[in-house]
């Protein structure tokens, strides 16, 4: 809740958004360039995480963010760590993989993390790398 609350952006970034989106609005065309482009990040990260051991992923249908279910991961054990939960799991990949989640805790979600999809497909393959050779050992 802290988090949601608290981490808004400042003003001055509010009064920038305003003006780009009002004076600066991108083109039908470039709107749909980029709704294609997320797309097509979307259903490869979806594909790529329901293929690593012990995580089960649904479609988004908005936002930018994953929110795959990894209790198939829990019980394990990685470098003499145990995965209990989604928080447990998030600090793992974070140590043990250079990979930055977000528990589903913050969701409601003890079963879950979150990954964003708002990047470009190199840096999306190269955290999916990680997460694919952490779950394999």
């Amino acid at each position: 809740m802290q988090s949601h609350a608290t981490s808004d952006p400042a003003a001055f970034c509010q009064a920038g958004a305003a003006e780009a989106y009002t004076n600066l609005a991108p083109s039908a065309a470039a709107i749909k360039a980029m709704r294609s482009e997320f797309n097509t990040r979307r259903q490869h990260m979806v594909k790529r995480l329901n293929k690593l051991k012990g995580v089960t992923c649904l479609e988004p249908l908005g936002a930018f963010y994953c929110f795959p279910n990894i209790s198939g991961v829990f019980g394990r054990t990685f470098k003499g760590t145990a995965v209990k939960s989604p928080l447990n799991f998030c600090a793992v990949a974070l140590e043990q993989s250079g990979v930055a989640l977000v528990p589903g805790e913050a969701f409601g979600s003890d079963k879950h993390v979150r990954l964003s999809y708002a990047t470009s497909m190199a840096q999306i393959d190269k955290g999916l790398d990680r997460l694919e050779k952490l779950l394999l050992d």
